[in-house]
């Protein structure tokens, strides 16, 4: 009888550990946070941020998990050096007062295993608008060359610019801008 109640002591604590949240750190290298807009109409114009920091915990048991993103807003890569200074003033990302833009998340929708939907809150330039990610690809799995677990991922939203005071020539350059955020982590 002892050893059956230690059996399933420890049991009950490997299914534990199985059961916990792991939380993976964002690669920096594979994370290129980026954003596309209609350009008076005459092309879709897309741009990105190089530098993305932060973490994401999934539990795969417990249908949850949290995301904590911070984006380098002074790291914007428009392809062209001039607008990238045009768009970090004041009229735009206004990097000189807000240099991050961050989202953070406490609540994941899952279809079996892989979360599809992330709800959270997005801030850019100190106004804070709720958003849903909707996540498009995610893959979990060991890392061939890190030889750590990772996880990776491709969401994307569309947001209006002008919530964020970043209305400038609208309607010209279009309000509506959709955010495609691929991201890459490895298991803390």
């Amino acid at each position: 009888m002892k050893k059956t109640i230690a059996l399933l002591f420890a049991f009950t604590l490997s299914s534990a550990a199985f059961a916990a949240p792991e939380t993976y750190v964002i690669d920096t290298n594979h994370t290129k946070p980026r954003f596309e807009y209609s350009h008076f109409g005459y092309s879709t114009q897309l741009s990105r941020f190089d530098t993305t920091s932060g973490t994401i915990t999934i539990d795969r048991e417990a249908k949850t998990g949290s995301a904590d993103v911070v984006i380098d807003a002074k790291s914007v890569d428009t392809g062209f050096a001039l607008f990238n200074e045009h768009i970090q003033g004041e009229d735009f990302f206004d990097t000189a007062k807000y240099p991050t833009i961050t989202f953070k998340s406490d609540k994941m929708k899952y279809d079996g295993d892989k979360v599809v939907e992330v709800d959270g809150n997005l801030t850019i330039k100190g106004i804070t608008k709720p958003v849903v990610l909707v996540v498009t690809s995610m893959l979990c799995m060991p890392h061939p060359m890190m030889k750590k677990d990772a996880c990776g991922a491709n969401a994307i939203a569309v947001v209006k610019r002008s919530d964020f005071n970043m209305g400038k020539y609208v309607p010209y350059v279009s309000d509506s801008v959709t955010l495609t955020i691929p991201v890459e982590s490895l298991k803390q």
